[in-house]
């Protein structure tokens, strides 16, 4: 008696749903498909045939399982995805989303603006500042003369914001505080530094003195003397001592008496 031969349509044992992978890596759609005779797989994307190339490949397991490789996954595999399976008696099918999440980019840290030697009378304010980028964000440490600041120091507060730029505030400088000072900046990508020197001086409190002022009236003697001459010697002492009265109001005065 004659076999009768027997049909069945495609139907999807095993279908994705949306992902999520990530540009760069390895990306796999796997999916289990029965009927007879077996269907014939085609993937689609957004409507377009993916044919096979360097980064796409279509494989099929001995336990059935058609998997679509994608090595290394771009930003262009992003979209809708759809699989057909067909075969003499019709087809079926299944489409799925896939997201491609933007490869990271690392850069190891870098400065644009280094630390810079300055000086500050003690007891004044002083800022040590730079501007370090890179990706990730980079973390920051300091150090003064080879040993790390703690972030609770007194008298001293670490500032940074989204645009690199990176402060060290002493407030007030003390004498103790002069030395090098260095800021290591460290991400997934690499590590910088850099140094700076710190002086504090000390402030010395100078009064200037003010000018003498001749008052007004004063004898030819008080007028020679304010030009640097000296009247006694440029004449000759008489013989009898003459007496000289003080002449009223003609006296070298100074504005602090």
């Amino acid at each position: 008696e004659a076999v009768q031969e027997r049909f069945f349509r495609p139907y999807f044992l095993q279908a994705p749903g949306d992902m999520v992978a990530h540009e760069g890596r390895l990306c796999r759609l796997d999916c289990k498909v029965s009927g007879l005779p077996t269907p014939e797989l085609t993937w689609l994307l957004n409507g377009k045939a993916v044919l096979p190339d360097s980064r796409h490949k279509m494989l099929v397991r001995e336990t059935g399982v058609h998997s679509l490789l994608i090595d290394p996954l771009s930003q262009s595999d992003a979209g809708t995805y759809t699989c057909l399976a067909t075969n003499r008696t019709g087809q079926n099918s299944f489409s799925l989303e896939l997201t491609v999440v933007a490869k990271e980019v690392k850069r190891a840290p870098m400065f644009l603006e280094k630390l810079q030697n300055c000086g500050v009378p003690e007891g004044y304010p002083v800022r040590l500042e730079c501007r370090v980028v890179g990706m990730p964000p980079p973390i920051f440490y300091w150090k003064k003369d080879n040993e790390t600041i703690p972030s609770n120091r007194e008298r001293m507060s670490m500032h940074q914001d989204t645009t690199g730029y990176v402060c060290l505030l002493i407030q007030p400088a003390k004498k103790a505080d002069a030395g090098w000072y260095t800021l290591s900046a460290k991400n997934e990508a690499g590590i910088v530094s850099c140094t700076a020197r710190l002086d504090i001086y000390a402030q010395w409190h100078r009064q200037i003195p003010q000018a003498l002022k001749l008052w007004p009236g004063g004898s030819r003697y008080t007028n020679l003397s304010s030009q640097g001459l000296d009247s006694f010697s440029a004449f000759p002492a008489p013989e009898s001592p003459v007496l000289f009265s003080a002449p009223s109001q003609k006296l070298v005065e100074s504005e602090e008496l």
